[in-house]
């Protein structure tokens, strides 16, 4: 069930939110892999246990698909996450048998002055797998809406 539509009024400075936990199965690493990301690594356990990442590890960007899903559960902004620009880091591989979780924090808060209807939130979203270990860090701004008058 989604949570009702959060606008630029009902957001303050250091408010957090955590969505749900998603499990990472070996099935869905290698089958986004297969289909976005080709790499040893993400497709094979033997091949895996040679490189960096010393196993099999999830594309950075399925881990980053996965944090948009459980953004868009814990963190329903009206009228939708919509970036505007940010960066993004995975600080250590997803692995299968993984449970994400993603925790928001609402970093900065900035009304336009010349459109009155919305403004800008910067957000910092740290996906943690089970261990509490960070997997992916993003910081961002987003368009955030008024509510209507």
């Amino acid at each position: 069930m989604m949570a009702s539509p959060l606008w630029l009024e009902d957001l303050h400075v250091g408010q957090t939110f955590v969505s749900d936990p998603v499990t990472v199965t070996t099935e869905a690493i290698k089958a986004f892999a297969a289909e976005f990301d080709p790499q040893p690594f993400h497709l094979d356990e033997e091949a895996a246990r040679d490189t960096l990442f010393e196993g099999l590890a999830a594309s950075g960007w399925h881990t980053a698909a996965l944090t948009m899903r459980m953004l868009v559960q814990c963190f329903p902004l009206a009228g939708g996450l919509v970036g505007a620009g940010g960066e993004t880091t995975w600080p250590r591989p997803t692995r299968p048998g993984d449970a994400l979780t993603v925790h928001v924090e609402v970093l900065e808060i900035t009304p336009s002055r010349s459109r009155p209807d919305r403004g800008m939130i910067r957000t910092r979203s740290t996906t943690r797998n089970q261990h509490g270990e960070a997997v992916q860090i993003s910081t961002v701004r987003i368009v955030a809406w008024r509510r209507p008058a």
